[in-house]
């Protein structure tokens, strides 16, 4: 079992992910690791880049046994403080030099690692030596083309970023089988079967929901109704056929669109109440030096 202490947090450096941040940075980290989650039973699993340590802490829960890699010293050592089980342990060291045998792992995790190092190759060759020869790895990367260059962004944190073909090249050079799968946020209205026995969906889908620590997986949404869709006939066969779940999203990404202006829009107004905050401050330092000048003249 593994418990958690509440040591004082841990800096947010503007990349490295911590649990205490929120809104699509927090559903972009926890989901990989909530995925993984779920095909890490009983394995000797390593997460490469560990961080602050919250997703070695959740694989923990369900592995045989997880090591949390990182090279900051600072990281792991929050970590160690933080998360402790005894099938949980946390090392010093760089992805291109681990410090175990070969063949020490079933499973390597790493996200947020690879466009963070110029030595892509030389990790990819690490993760192979310390997997074992049934093991697999779970990696995540930006897509170049999407992340920075549709987006017209620099992240001044990521060394080198890699477009789908690139990524696909360098991954098959370490392991022959690959299985590429995307992510991004969306806003999107869900119709599900509330009838099914949940069979049909989970083969297609699979619904992930972590409150605190407990991670919970299902065959349909977690989520309650707002409203209800009905088909009606008067016989069974006269019904047309639904997919279990079926999923809707405009193409203008409308809501997240306008939850990222609210964004921006309330950062921007922070920054001016921050301004207007700094010039009374300075105003009310000048009024009363002037004050001071006024009673030491006397007047």
């Amino acid at each position: 079992m593994i418990t958690s202490k509440t040591p004082p947090e841990l800096p947010f450096s503007g990349e490295r992910f911590t649990p205490e941040c929120v809104r699509e940075m927090a559903y972009e980290h926890w989901h990989r690791y909530c995925l993984a989650s779920t095909v890490v039973g009983g394995r000797r699993v390593l997460d490469a880049a560990c961080g602050e340590g919250y997703g070695s802490a959740l694989l923990a829960g369900y592995a045989k046994s997880v090591d949390g890699v990182d090279l900051s010293d600072q990281a792991v050592a929050h970590a160690r403080s933080k998360y402790i089980g005894d099938n949980l342990r946390f090392l010093s060291a760089s992805v291109t030099n681990i410090p175990v045998v070969d063949a020490s792992y079933d499973a390597v995790v790493s996200f947020e690692t690879l466009e963070h190092l110029a030595q892509q190759t030389e990790m990819l060759t690490e993760f192979r030596r310390v997997l074992d020869s049934t093991g697999f790895l779970m990696i995540s990367s930006p897509d170049k083309a999407t992340y920075s260059d549709a987006a017209g962004y620099t992240n001044e944190f990521h060394v080198k970023e890699l477009y789908r073909d690139e990524l696909m090249v360098l991954l098959k050079q370490h392991f022959p089988a690959v299985k590429l799968m995307g992510q991004a946020m969306a806003f999107q209205s869900l119709l599900w079967d509330l009838d099914s026995n949940g069979q049909e969906a989970m083969a297609n889908h699979q619904s992930l929901r972590l409150d605190n620590t407990d991670l919970k997986v299902g065959p349909t949404p977690d989520l309650e109704p707002l409203y209800f869709v009905a088909l009606c006939a008067a016989k069974q066969e006269y019904l047309p056929t639904l997919p279990a779940i079926s999923s809707f999203a405009d193409g203008e990404q409308s809501v997240y669109a306008h939850y990222q202006h609210e964004i921006r829009k309330n950062m921007a107004a922070g920054g001016l109440l921050k301004e207007r905050d700094e010039e009374i401050h300075r105003l009310k330092a000048e009024l009363a030096q002037q004050q001071a000048t006024r009673e030491d003249d006397g007047i």
